[in-house]
């Protein structure tokens, strides 16, 4: 079973008459953007999760951009029964904002950890590219180690620069307690 897609101004609605609005994306992004009044419960942590608590009301999902939300569609439906009515919202939060309704920003919160790695990827595999043609052919050695580690995250699901940056003293408001028992 999946679940229907609203537009943002149908959730707004339905929110102004109680329904409950989750945010799925992880706490770096929730820490950084999100919808006001949206209860945060990360997909990494929706089997750990009691939804039946929620019967009643409409529910109503959202992340960036729909995407997660829509491939996830399934285990929402699977977690609330067919006694609920549930929605994505179409577009995300993306969408939200491109509606025109209300988004609170916190830009003293880091850069989501993914925009992390793509930063710090690409800037190592930039220098290591002008070093190797610059300085010595050996810098060449830090563009291929980077992509090795980029194919491996694909792979496997695990990146080593993601584990590097959430104890990053800038992450340590969002990742503080995870670096601390990791």
């Amino acid at each position: 079973m999946s679940l229907p897609t609203i537009k943002p101004s149908e959730a707004r609605r339905l929110l102004d008459n109680g329904a409950l609005l989750i945010d799925i994306r992880e706490a770096d992004e929730h820490a950084r953007e999100k919808i006001p009044g949206a209860h945060h419960l990360p997909l990494s942590k929706l089997d750990e999760a009691d939804l039946a608590v929620h019967r009643g009301k409409p529910v109503i999902f959202h992340c960036k951009s729909g995407m997660r939300t829509l491939a996830n569609a399934p285990r929402f439906a699977a977690k609330l029964g067919e006694t609920c009515e549930a929605y994505i919202v179409e577009g995300g939060l993306d969408a939200w904002r491109k509606a025109g309704l209300p988004v609170v920003s916190d830009r003293r919160q880091p850069l989501e950890l993914q925009r992390q790695v793509q930063i710090g990827a690409g800037s190592l595999a930039f220098v290591g590219t002008l070093l190797g043609l610059f300085v010595s052919s050996w810098f060449f050695a830090v563009p291929a180690f980077v992509g090795a580690g980029l194919i491996t995250a694909g792979v496997t699901g695990f990146c080593g620069m993601a584990r590097i940056l959430m104890r990053a003293p800038w992450n340590r408001s969002v990742y503080g307690a995870r670096t601390r028992t990791a």
